[in-house]
């Protein structure tokens, strides 16, 4: 179970990584020493090197109320 709560889903990993591109886009410094210039595909590198601080937090379902 453990194993299910490390691994992100498509749109969580498509958020961070997002999210990642639009801040070395707006200057925020690269962490990994790249070539590359494309804000998207650096962050591609930084998340499948793990180098990403972005956590994601989930909200637990809310408790079924009995009627």
């Amino acid at each position: 179970m453990s194993e299910e709560k490390d691994t992100l889903t498509r749109f969580e990993r498509a958020r961070i990584i997002g999210a990642r591109a639009l801040q070395i886009a707006r200057g925020a410094p690269i962490l990994l020493k790249t070539e590359e210039t494309d804000p998207v595909r650096i962050a591609e590198a930084e998340f499948a090197a793990g180098v990403i601080p972005l956590k994601v937090r989930r909200k637990a379902p809310a408790k079924q109320r009995a009627a």
